[in-house]
């Protein structure tokens, strides 16, 4: 049961207690209907003169009752969500307005465990406090306090509760002018995006990536997403990467933002296992370790983009835990990278001193100090160049204080990074070129936006979609922070994508909703046709992920139809934990479907499928690291069948395909359900000679059953008590 959970029995509970003791002092409660506060429904006072200064600014608090409650929830300008408290004194809430403000107002929209003492307060610097208002007298319900100070950082200090609970707040609402300084051309990306400068004492920084990562280190289904943005400067903090956060530096170089410290992820929340730190993202940030070490591990796609570790880059978890498969890209690591317990790994266009380390399957592209060739003791495959790729777009700050989003240039035939020794060839879009979906948003004002030629920053949330996002023009970039989340309703097809140049969509996850979909993101209509070769269309660290949260089925996740498509890590998962999860309940089909040609892969993680996991129709195709696991769930062999064959191969190339390659591909299997479960075949494909394998491993990892073949009818099996089977190259009805 998640923190969220926990909280909301709490507050059940709680509203209980407190509308029982409102009827024994005569008085009425003070919660509306469904738990919403009732003084909410009324204005607060009119504020003509005053502009709401710290609604989506950063806050920070003493404490949290649960993780459901950070004190993001007390300036999101929702009055559903709430910040409260553990159940002692004193207790604070503050926030942090991003420059010196004239204060005039406050506002509290207490839930009904209010104080009855607190104090508003100002500071300059967070540390140095001067009271503007002070009672022992509070009254709860909704407070409009005509105040009278300055200061950055505003906060109500509790020392008395009304209650046997703690504080609680659903809004705080500081009001009056600020003077602009240091916020020059920023805007508003709402709520759950906390942006740092170095003017900011280190103390209050750290305080607000613990508070996040406290709300977020378990918090595996949860609704809450976030992103910490860092200005350009130096800061001593401890990042620890908890789930649905995205850290990243606002420089155009990843050696504007100098973390001294480490940048890291914590599996001490699941007893040192790291094979379910996904969904989260570290990018475009210099690290300095204090240890000498920075430690990145993380499962399934979890992204380390646009780097600098000055020291040493462990891969594996503290006490060599399990880890499974990771992306490492545009990074540089000083000295040494070691993989330790990662079962397989994808690195492109990185460069490092040197890499130690192999378990099934790491795959290098177009690395500089890469190991060389050798498959599989260990195991490495490394590919010297990278053919075509553009990397992920990412904001920042110029020298003026505005923001912009760079859009890398394509690049053909490279190793290493695109800004280690140089500028980064690319464009820059001003921030007006961008809409800003916020929490609340809908797909209605998405597609007003993008029909006005503009492109889309999804800010972190969760978003119900009732009308499918059509992106019709081309170049249009869709960058989505701190895993933010799109959920479609009533069946519907969640994004489109037409058959353009140049879009480039990262960082979204596509959760599929109770309603089937029949894809949830296509790119390009069927039938696409046209040669996208000079301007290709990308996907960036791009999810879909069917039950888990909840009881979601989609046929589709992925389809490409378009040419020449750039996909760089995606990973597309039916669930095999969480909410909503069955044979019957859960369904889908195919993770990704490729019909356009041309198309290149780099990191491709598909999990759990129930038919084919991958088709691929279009000719040209190329995977560089595969990464599977087959469904774990099938009841039984017949439920389970491809005709008169058991199961479904994991990655089907079509017989019409005459040119396909494969480097670094993996499949494994674990059928739970207590029956023998067999699958014929990992890969399935044509025998001909442009259809080329090279590095392929099965593996049985536990359960019942396994896997007879590793391609077509050659290699396996792998069943319980086998060791990994390994093949070096597959083409035209040979292998070696």
């Amino acid at each position: 049961m998640t923190g969220d959970s926990t909280g909301s029995h709490r507050s059940t509970d709680r509203r209980t207690f407190l509308r029982a003791s409102a009827a024994l002092l005569g008085t009425a409660p003070l919660l509306g209907a469904l738990g919403t506060p009732a003084a909410a429904a009324a204005a607060p006072r009119s504020t003509a003169a005053q502009t709401l200064l710290s609604q989506g600014k950063t806050a920070t608090a003493s404490s949290l009752e649960a993780a459901g409650y950070p004190a993001s929830n007390a300036v999101d300008g929702n009055t559903g969500t709430r910040w409260s408290s553990q159940f002692s004194d004193p207790q604070w809430l503050q926030v942090d307005l991003g420059a010196t403000a004239t204060i005039s107002q406050i506002t509290l929209i207490w839930e009904a465990a209010y104080a009855t003492a607190f104090q508003l307060q100002t500071s300059a610097d967070a540390t140095n406090w001067t009271t503007i208002y002070s009672t022992t007298t509070g009254t709860g319900g909704t407070q409009t306090l005509a105040v009278s100070g300055t200061g950055r950082y505003v906060r109500m200090y509790g020392t008395a509760r009304a209650t046997g609970y703690g504080y609680s707040l659903w809004e705080f609402q500081v009001y009056g002018t600020s003077s602009g300084s240091g916020t020059s051309g920023t805007p508003d990306f709402g709520p759950n995006v906390l942006i740092f400068d170095p003017t900011m004492s280190s103390a209050n920084i750290q305080s607000s990536l613990d508070s996040v990562f406290n709300s977020q280190q378990s918090n595996q289904f949860g609704a809450q997403r976030y992103a910490l943005l860092f200005k350009p400067g130096t800061y001593s903090a401890e990042v620890n990467v908890g789930f649905y956060t995205h850290v990243a530096g606002l420089g155009a170089s990843p050696n504007d933002v100098q973390i001294n410290g480490h940048v890291t992820v914590d599996a001490g929340w699941n007893s040192g296992n790291a094979t379910e730190n996904f969904w989260r993202a570290a990018e475009n940030l210099s690290v300095t370790p204090s240890d000498g070490t920075n430690r990145w591990a993380v499962a399934q796609a979890g992204p380390f983009r646009r780097m600098h570790v000055r020291g040493n880059l462990d891969l594996a978890p503290s006490g060599e835990g399990w880890s499974s498969g990771g992306f490492l890209s545009d990074t540089v690591v000083d000295n040494e990278v070691t993989s330790g317990s990662q079962q397989q790994w994808l690195s492109r266009n990185d460069q490092w001193g040197s890499w130690a380390g192999s378990v099934w399957n790491m795959v290098f592209v177009g690395v500089v100090n890469a190991p060389a060739q050798n498959f599989p003791n260990p195991s490495h495959t490394t590919v010297g160049q990278t053919p075509v790729v553009r990397e992920k777009p990412f904001l920042y700050v110029d020298g003026s204080g505005n923001y912009n989003v760079f859009v890398p240039a394509l690049r053909r035939n490279v190793t290493g990074t695109t800004w280690n020794g140089g500028t980064a060839a690319g464009s820059s879009l001003p921030i007006s070129d961008f809409h800003i979906v916020k929490p609340g948003d809908d797909a209605a004002s998405i597609n007003a936006a993008l029909a006005q030629g503009l492109n889309l920053i999804i800010t972190p949330g969760v978003y119900q979609i009732d009308q499918t996002i059509s992106i019709t023009r081309a170049n249009t970039v869709v960058l989505g922070l701190g895993v933010a989340t799109l959920v479609p309703s009533n069946g519907i097809t969640t994004m489109t994508v037409a058959d353009v140049d140049g879009v480039s969509i990262s960082g979204l996850l596509f959760d599929a909703g109770t309603g089937n979909s029949p894809v949830l993101l296509q790119i390009g209509p069927s039938g696409s046709s046209a040669d996208h070769s000079a301007n290709p269309t990308a996907l960036y660290d791009v999810y879909a992920r069917i039950g888990g949260a909840t009881a979601g089925s989609a046929t589709v996740s992925l389809q490409i139809n378009s040419n020449n498509v750039i996909c760089d890590n995606l990973w597309l998962w039916r669930a095999d934990h969480g909410n909503g999860i069955g044979w019957t309940v859960n369904t889908a089909a195919n993770g990704l479907i490729v019909n356009g040609a041309n198309v290149t892969i780099y990191g491709l993680a598909v999990e759990h499928y129930q038919q084919y996991e991958v088709v691929w129709n279009g000719n040209g195709g190329q995977t560089y690291f595969f990464q599977n696991e087959h469904p774990y769930d099938p009841p039984s062999q017949a439920a389970w069948m491809n005709g008169s064959t058991n199961g479904y191969a994991a990655y089907k190339v079509a017989s019409s395909v005459t040119s396909h390659q494969a480097w670094g591909v993996g499949s494994y299997c674990y059928f739970n359900q207590g029956q023998n479960i067999l699958t014929e075949r990992s890969f399935e494909v044509p025998d001909t000679a442009g259809v080329v394998f090279t590095d392929l491993v099965i593996v049985f990892l536990s359960g019942n059953g396994g896997i007879t073949h590793c391609i077509n009818e050659t290699g396996g099996p792998v069943v319980s008590g086998s060791n990994p089977y390994y093949l070096g190259h597959y083409s035209n009805g040979s292998s070696g």
